[in-house]
């Protein structure tokens, strides 16, 4: 159980909470080409108690959700991201108060998940780019689009073979390709970024 979030609270919270968490999972789960039996085996548990923590009608241990989030590559702390917010806000608005980092492989990229819903059509990621830092060669094409504004600094953004600098209000969007990203300035470089599907 979501003990954590559940001292003090009636089982009303409990659910709302479960059928958000299950939404993400499932978001999650679907954004990766995953099917609920692959999960299911993943994290050693059965396809029906996946399928209920992912209707909303079981509520998982933090220990299942840190099975999940493993699995999926997430940090758990995204299934939890307005978690003490009023039942109308969720899915509808992230207080600045409520984001969680998410995690990246890339060094000097930091990242802030802006979404607040992952079960949408796309996803809104805050990414500051460390200055003197780049992406360590290509990111692989991957079946989705991307799209972004740089909102300060300078960034460096390759995609395929075309080498774009970007400054300060500049946008950008591209699909299915190859790209490769520097900040060779003395200033971090902060993009919002737009992902769909989603993929946190």
């Amino acid at each position: 159980m979501l003990m954590v979030y559940q001292c003090g609270q009636e089982r009303r919270y409990e659910i709302r909470m479960s059928k958000q968490i299950g939404d993400d999972i499932r978001a999650l789960r679907k954004a990766r080409d995953m099917t609920l039996k692959q999960l299911a085996t993943a994290i050693g548990r059965s396809l029906g108690w996946l399928s209920q923590i992912e209707r909303g009608q079981t509520v998982p241990s933090v220990r299942d959700l840190a099975q999940i989030a493993d699995t999926l590559g997430i940090n758990i702390s995204v299934f939890f991201r307005s978690a003490n917010r009023a039942e109308a806000e969720r899915g509808l608005v992230l207080r600045a108060d409520d984001r969680v980092p998410i995690g990246s492989t890339e060094s000097g990229l930091t990242e802030e998940l802006l979404s607040p819903s992952l079960s949408g059509s796309f996803e809104m990621i805050k990414s500051v780019f460390a200055p003197h830092s780049d992406s360590g060669g290509r990111v692989r094409a991957r079946d989705r689009e991307d799209g972004g504004v740089l909102v300060s600094g300078r960034l460096s953004l390759t995609i395929d073979d075309l080498e774009l600098k970007l400054n300060t209000g500049d946008s950008f969007q591209f699909n299915n390709r190859d790209y490769a990203w520097s900040n060779p300035h003395s200033d971090p470089a902060v993009v919002i970024w737009i992902i769909s599907p989603p993929v946190y």
